[in-house]
């Protein structure tokens, strides 16, 4: 794989030029891209092109339009300029735990995944398997980590043809045990996985590889070539045993007394957050 132009496509098709969905507005500026909750919970910054000269005024200008009760700034390893996370923190920003872009080449991956003994993936189809997943994800990530207007997202892309998001759930029996989702970019080549964890009695068994592997399956057999995902530190390991790559680090910046209020600790982030183990 080539991992600059695979950075570079990454930037250009998904945070450039963000695909919008359910629950979700783009706007793009000369300066910025930012992806906006409709509901207007929660605002990102997901892409910035800002030099020495510009930056501090572009950081204020963004700061005095948020009225969203989340704002963030995702930063990724690689902008500019170098003391880009600098100007952030003196503009009261406070930095979130750091997260590793990976990608995989779909061809590439050993597909389909097996799943432990007694474990059943399969995606949500209905409002139960809605419910089930915010259960996961309030016991994996926190209650109340969870926005509305994702949930709502994963709703509505239930009755669209084809699905631009698919919530799959892992369970024992009757219990979901594990949850996630992939998010399918139209027009670009990549998917993305968002949101996935795994109930702490139940890790260590292989749930969460599996969980990968169902909706890497769901991407390739959609078309897509790349798959990407934010890892926390104790994903990385099992991605990268999978077949991923890391391409670049990325940070949420969350600003000021906006942090406080309702901003996610894992799925659910403005931007989609990160594949949690």
């Amino acid at each position: 794989m080539d991992l600059p132009a695979v950075l570079a496509a990454l930037d250009e098709q998904l945070r450039r030029h963000p695909v919008a969905g359910p629950g979700v507005r783009v706007e793009n500026e000369d300066r910025v891209t930012r992806m906006v909750g409709t509901d207007g919970s929660w605002s990102s910054v997901v892409w910035s092109g800002l030099s020495e000269a510009d930056a501090d005024d572009v950081i204020a200008r963004e700061i005095a339009r948020a009225t969203e009760a989340s704002f963030e700034w995702k930063l990724y390893s690689h902008d500019r300029p170098a003391d880009l996370p600098d100007r952030l923190r003196a503009a009261g920003f406070t930095p979130e735990p750091v997260e590793t872009v990976m990608v995989a080449d779909l061809a590439d991956l050993d597909l389909p995944v097996p799943a432990p003994d007694g474990i059943r993936l399969a995606t949500v189809e209905d409002d139960a398997g809605v419910e089930a997943m915010l259960r996961v994800h309030d016991e994996v990530f926190g209650p109340g980590t969870t926005y509305p207007s994702v949930v709502e997202a994963v709703r509505t892309a239930l009755g669209i043809h084809p699905r631009p998001i698919e919530a799959v759930l892992a369970r024992a029996g009757d219990t979901a045990v594990s949850a996630g989702r992939v998010e399918f970019h139209e027009g670009t080549d990549f998917a993305s996985l968002w949101g996935g964890g795994t109930l702490p009695e139940w890790r260590g068994r292989g749930v969460f590889r599996a969980l990968v592997g169902h909706r890497a399956v769901l991407a390739r057999d959609r078309g897509f070539r790349y798959l990407q995902v934010d890892a926390l530190p104790t994903s990385r390991p099992i991605l990268e045993r999978m077949g991923f790559h890391p391409l670049t680090g990325t940070t949420p910046w969350t600003y000021g007394s906006k942090s406080e209020e309702a901003t996610p600790a894992g799925p659910l982030s403005p931007s989609g957050a990160q594949d949690s183990s």
